[in-house]
């Protein structure tokens, strides 16, 4: 139980009693041949995808070729997916279906859209017309069209993962950076290393390898996901309207945006290369680059700021029911209130404490996400909106369980029990007072407001969910 004194830890309520272990309870989930025989599927195609992308780079380019682009290419995937992690703090997604994005767009859109722009430029010659030509009307449309069919499918078959447009970013980002990691093994072993080798030596090899490394990951190494990315936000879009023209048309529309964006971006060098004017590259890059860059980061930050708003704005209607307190409330609205929780429940609880919150606010933050789901009727199907209220349930009742870890622990703090509209302590010599909650709640960080809703409404005919099942302490 928590204290609700300043200063004191975000949780303000005695849980009810559970039976959990001594480390953070973990959800049991019977898996059987249905849900291993497609997932065995989807990872054996992908490991075919890539075994044979290695294959044909590895003949194509050769083994030192390969070895050395592959180095190169590796280097900027670090950072580029922490940014995309950092990006998705607020409510992570499971790594697997990160890795299939990433792994998607490795082997199976790199696959896909090199055999489709190799044949175009077989057509392009036959018909006699430039092969760059090939890099503004083909390959703009079969490259978006492959990265983006990944996180598509995911879509289609995990839809409960996809919780707004920062998660569409996400993914669809993963998947471009993919294929923009093996597309610069082509480019930085083969136009690179591999073909400087054979016509001067080694050392031209290092060079072109530097020069062609300086201009496709320092200068444009964000251009593959920042195009990607407006087909996530097209599929973000969707995933959160009720409508169903807006749910088709939005990834319509994103995806479309990207294909523009990529074609635009790969105008520039054929005509800076056709009109013999190095200047246009200059001008596009600072003209067209740098603004979309700057203008798609921002919006993302800016999402990022809003999912974490969210919380703010939903667990309110908790609170009146007494499933969350005020300061619990106020602690999740952002990053450095999280992560000010964190370290008080690391203080008094320990790791296991620290675990605990960091589960118990990625928790809060699902449950946010999916009771403004259920007001925004995403499900109407009756079906549908019962699995979202078990779902709903069973966060609530995780909540519970997280907070068991870190709160009674703070030894300076005396008992305290949030029933919805006031506290109760209760103090050592065993007398309890009942004390309202401040207009500002004290959280780790500084006093931020709380504004309940009135009342706590199930719309769209979902059930709502009375108090916790648990009882004040006894009056003495």
């Amino acid at each position: 139980m928590a204290d609700v004194s300043p200063g004191g830890p975000p949780g303000a309520f005695a849980p009810p009693p559970v039976n959990v272990a001594a480390d953070v309870p973990v959800r049991s989930r019977a898996i059987g041949w249905r849900r291993w025989l497609p997932m065995t599927a989807v990872i054996s195609f992908l490991v075919a995808g890539a075994v044979g992308m290695l294959l044909f780079l590895g003949v194509d380019i050769g083994l030192t070729g390969l070895l050395v682009g592959l180095a190169a290419a590796i280097l900027p995937v670090p950072l580029l997916v922490a940014s995309f992690l950092w990006l998705d703090r607020y409510e992570p997604e499971p790594i697997r279906y990160l890795a299939f994005c990433f792994f998607w767009g490795a082997a199976i859109a790199t696959a896909a859209a090199l055999f489709v722009n190799t044949e175009a430029s077989i057509w392009f010659d036959k018909w006699g017309l430039p092969d760059a030509l090939v890099a503004v009307l083909v390959a703009p449309f079969i490259e978006e069209s492959m990265k983006a069919l990944g996180p598509i499918f995911l879509a289609w078959r995990r839809r409960s993962e996809w919780s707004g447009i920062t998660d569409g970013i996400v993914y669809c980002g993963m998947s471009a950076l993919g294929f923009a990691m093996v597309e610069n093994v082509l480019y930085l072993g083969k136009h690179g290393y591999a073909t400087g080798v054979e016509e001067y030596g080694p050392a031209t090899g290092l060079q072109n390898l530097f020069l062609i490394f300086i201009v496709r990951i320092l200068f444009t190494g964000f251009a593959h996901p920042l195009f990607t990315s407006m087909t996530g936000i097209g599929l973000g879009v969707s995933a959160r309207s009720a409508d169903r023209r807006v749910r088709w048309l939005a990834p319509i529309a994103g995806l479309l945006t990207a294909m523009i964006l990529h074609g635009t971006f790969n105008l520039i060098p054929t005509l800076a290369a056709s009109l013999s004017q190095p200047l246009i590259m200059l001008y596009g890059y600072l003209g067209f680059m740098v603004p979309l860059f700057f203008g798609v980061v921002g919006f993302a930050i800016a999402l990022r700021a809003w999912e974490g708003r969210l919380t703010e704005r939903v667990l309110p209607l908790y609170v009146r029911s007494g499933w969350f307190s005020p300061p619990e409330v106020a602690s999740l609205g952002s990053l450095g209130r999280r992560h000010s929780a964190r370290q008080w429940a690391r203080r008094v609880a320990g790791a296991t404490g620290h675990r605990a919150m960091r589960d118990f606010q990625f928790a809060a933050t699902q449950l946010a996400l999916l009771r403004d789901g259920m007001q925004r009727g995403l499900n109407p199907a009756l079906r549908d909106r019962y699995r979202d209220s078990a779902e709903e349930y069973r966060l609530l009742l995780d909540v519970q369980r997280y907070r068991t870890a870190f709160t009674a622990k703070d030894p300076t703090a005396p008992r305290a029990f949030w029933n919805g509209e006031s506290y109760q302590l209760q103090f050592p010599d065993g007398s309890t007072h009942v004390v309202p909650p401040p207009a500002d709640p004290v959280v780790p960080v500084v006093p931020v407001p709380v504004r309940l809703a009135p009342a706590y409404p199930p719309p769209y005919g979902y059930p709502g969910y009375g108090p916790p099942p648990y009882a004040p302490f006894p009056q003495r």
